[in-house]
């Protein structure tokens, strides 16, 4: 690939997905974009950049980016997240009754969600979850929504407890079961767009999604995510990285809007 396609597809990442590609960026491209040139037709990668340089084709673009998304995720990711989510948020929602609602923003193929669905249905309390997830992929999309899971995706993460509780073998992965997949609704969902919901939130998870952002971008996006909270709202990052202003944290990745509590006290 020659530098100036590499540099045309990061900057393609960046605007469109709000994705920076670092290190080794021209193995990265080659190798996430080969499979999507041989499904198109294309007989290289530089000849699929050239059809997306020459524009008019909105799908193929959009194929192009999403197959550069990172999509690393498993089942209960950061195990003390989850902990601190039902200890010092959920049980505490719990008690308010009806539905807490929850935005798995960036849920990549769905482990997230489906581990919110076991948490609440395993909660040593009443737990009502309302849950909803979002990716920019179709493609991870779609595999969350069939809720199939290879050998290897249910090892990582997922106790033995729950995939026998959850899950059904099928041929050679496992599928969990339909009442779980029914308790999530699913959306295609670009943060790096304004977005704006009907309802707010009790609580966002957006998990190692922004750390990958440009600064900018991702100082926009968790606003937007703090706008979209419930007053005294929750917010569910990655371990290692920050909120915005105006949140105090709670747990491992666990923050909670200071001003709100403040001015509720």
């Amino acid at each position: 690939m020659n530098p100036a396609d590499l540099e045309f597809v990061c900057a393609l990442a960046r605007v469109r997905s709000g994705l920076v590609l670092t290190g080794e960026r021209g193995f990265f491209v080659e190798t996430r974009l080969g499979p999507v040139a041989r499904r198109e037709g294309a007989s290289s990668v530089s000849e699929l950049i050239s059809r997306v340089k020459a524009g008019g084709d909105e799908r193929l673009m959009r194929v192009v980016v999403e197959a550069l998304l990172i999509q690393e995720t498993s089942f209960f990711r950061d195990r003390a997240a989850f902990r601190a989510l039902q200890d010092e948020t959920l049980s505490i929602l719990a008690q308010g009754g009806g539905p807490v609602r929850v935005w798995s923003a960036g849920c990549a193929h769905g482990q997230e969600p489906y581990a919110l669905a076991m948490l609440a249905d395993a909660a040593p309390f009443a737990l009502d979850l309302d849950i909803f997830a979002s990716d920019l992929s179709t493609a991870a999309l779609e595999k969350a929504e069939s809720g199939l899971y290879t050998h290897f995706e249910v090892q990582r993460g997922l106790p033995i407890r729950s995939l026998l509780r959850y899950f059904e073998p099928v041929d050679d992965a496992w599928r969990i079961a339909p009442e779980m997949r029914a308790k999530i609704r699913w959306a295609r969902l670009n943060l790096v767009d304004p977005f704006s919901t009907s309802e707010p939130f009790h609580v966002i998870l957006c998990r190692h999604v922004l750390d990958t952002f440009d600064p900018a971008v991702r100082a926009k996006t968790l606003e937007r995510l703090a706008a979209s909270l419930t007053p005294g709202g929750w917010l569910l990052l990655g371990v290692d990285e920050q909120p915005p202003q105006g949140f105090t944290a709670v747990g491992p990745g666990l923050y909670r809007r200071r001003a709100v509590i403040s001015a509720a006290a």
